[in-house]
């Protein structure tokens, strides 16, 4: 019986690149998903097509593993797929069989550029519960969040918090803090927010990279930097309670992370992020980057009323390219269709 998963982006609030320094990080899980689709094999090979990877029914053979002759790009393009097989193989044994996997992750571009919305963690959670229904097991949701996480982790080479793959497990609007399960929240009632297109996709690995890279040739200087990040981040939830705050430490978040950014030349803000934080600013909102930044989505957060109004109408008129998107998505689901008769 075919098993079909599927698996929402996420956006990172505030608390980005300090939660990998151990502080909470506020995620939305948003309404663009990955779909899974894992069929028995019957050859007992196994089989994958990710048309936007530009893979269709690639042969993997029967073992779990790629076979040796894949090239660098390929093998590039199957991290996480070979990551999420090889842990589920360890966990599930000899119930895991072959399947022929299909993932669409088309929902995670716009214009031929990827969004940023977390389309390799939604794929961990999307395929880790395809494979897991699919061998007859039923994982509760911190399971299930563990062991996408730890094989999301290892396509990345250890360097991800987990945040991304909680939200597309969890769902809604979560507290994060690495290796602890999210605390989940409520969206403020009269904060509004939108995602903007800043440019055509960004290498999260690479700048995550950079900014460890920084930390390694200056160290006491990055040590400071990541401790303004991270009071910032632990005062987030108490933030929530009054919307003015949260936009008041949201502004504080971006300055600091400009501040991280100047000293690493990481490239984690563009010409056109302090563009949009001008705009916004002028009209009573804040803009901030999301995630690891460079050319990914950015975030303008405005609280609701006549000025809001005014800021969406400015963005509009300056040519922003506004997703979109609604916040607080459900997370991972899964169902098993009834063969026809």
């Amino acid at each position: 019986m075919a098993v079909e998963a599927s698996a929402p982006g996420k956006l990172f609030l505030i608390g980005e690149y300090a939660v990998l320094a151990g502080a909470p990080a506020l995620l939305t899980a948003v309404d663009r998903r990955v779909h899974v689709r894992a069929t028995p094999s019957p050859d007992a090979r196994w089989r994958l097509t990710a048309a936007n990877l530009g893979i269709r029914d690639l042969d993997l053979g029967a073992d779990l593993q790629a076979p040796p002759e894949f090239d660098a790009a390929t093998r590039s393009k199957l991290a996480v797929f070979e990551a999420v097989r090889a842990h589920s193989a360890a966990a599930l044994g000899t119930r895991l069989t072959a399947q022929h996997v299909t993932i669409d992750s088309r929902d995670f571009a716009q214009d031929g550029h990827k969004l940023g919305l977390g389309s390799s963690a939604a794929v961990a959670a999307a395929l880790t519960t395809a494979l897991s229904q699919a061998s007859g097991e039923s994982l509760d949701k911190g399971a299930l969040a563990m062991r996408a996480i730890a094989a999301h982790r290892t396509a990345q080479n250890g360097r991800g918090s987990g945040g991304d793959v909680a939200a597309a497990v969890y769902g809604g609007l979560i507290s994060y803090t690495r290796d602890h399960t999210p605390i989940p929240l409520t969206w403020p009632a009269d904060l509004a927010a939108y995602a903007l297109v800043t440019g055509t996709g960004a290498s999260t690995p690479d700048l995550v990279e950079r900014v460890a890279d920084y930390g390694n040739r200056a160290p006491d200087a990055h040590a400071r930097y990541m401790a303004d990040l991270r009071a910032l981040a632990d005062a987030v939830v108490g933030s929530l309670n009054d919307t003015r705050s949260f936009l008041t430490l949201a502004a504080d978040y971006f300055a600091a992370l400009c501040r991280l950014d100047a000293a690493a030349g990481a490239g984690i803000v563009t010409p056109q992020h302090f563009q949009l934080a001008d705009l916004a600013a002028k009209h009573g909102g804040v803009f901030k980057t999301s995630g690891a930044g460079g050319g990914d989505v950015g975030l303008v957060f405005a609280q609701r009323g006549d000025e809001e109004k005014r800021l969406h109408a400015a963005l509009e008129q300056a040519g922003a390219r506004v997703v979109d998107l609604d916040f607080g998505a459900a997370g991972v689901a899964c169902r098993t269709p009834q063969s026809p008769g």
